[in-house]
């Protein structure tokens, strides 16, 4: 199975995916490590645009072929990001589960985007105004929605685990 987490930064994505992925045997692909490694490397001249989503699917296909359950956690603003995850399960003839974290408290939103630190040696996190700012399209494909105002994260991890286990 390929379980995908998107959301904005600061919903609580990458705390709900690593508990996930610390129950279950799992391959764990976070596209934020892949991206900084890129830009740390300099292997490419001006941004990363979507070559950290390029790797992520080619990693993520690899470790299905293999049997391997996956989880990905990734920021997955746009349709075609979204599609290339259908594409890549739909390849390893895989279920898909298409998560996305959302946290309806605008202020609780904002404390966490102002208030969290890099775990990632190099990453420049974004300012409130970026996460607002930044290009986010709907998603009108049936998905999970977690909303992380609502719920505590073992909550979270378990409506993922239900939905797991009915995919």
């Amino acid at each position: 199975m390929l379980v995908v987490f998107g959301g904005l930064p600061g919903t609580g994505k990458t705390t709900i995916a690593r508990a996930l992925a610390t129950r279950r045997p799992a391959a764990y692909l976070r596209i934020d490590e892949i991206e900084q490694a890129l830009r740390s490397a300099a292997v490419l001249a001006g941004e990363v645009g979507p070559a950290g989503y390029v790797i992520g699917n080619a990693l993520a296909a690899s470790n299905l072929a293999l049997g391997r359950t996956v989880i990905v956690d990734c920021v997955n603003p746009v349709p075609e990001s979204r599609e290339a995850w259908r594409e890549t399960a739909t390849r390893a003839n895989a279920a898909l589960l298409e998560i996305e974290i959302v946290c309806s408290d605008p202020v609780e939103h904002r404390r966490r985007v102002e208030q969290r630190s890099a775990d990632i040696a190099g990453l420049a996190l974004p300012s409130w105004q970026a996460v607002l700012d930044r290009n986010y399209a709907p998603w009108p494909e049936p998905h999970l929605v977690i909303d992380t105002a609502r719920l505590t994260v073992e909550e979270a991890v378990e409506r993922v685990e239900q939905e797991m286990r009915a995919g």
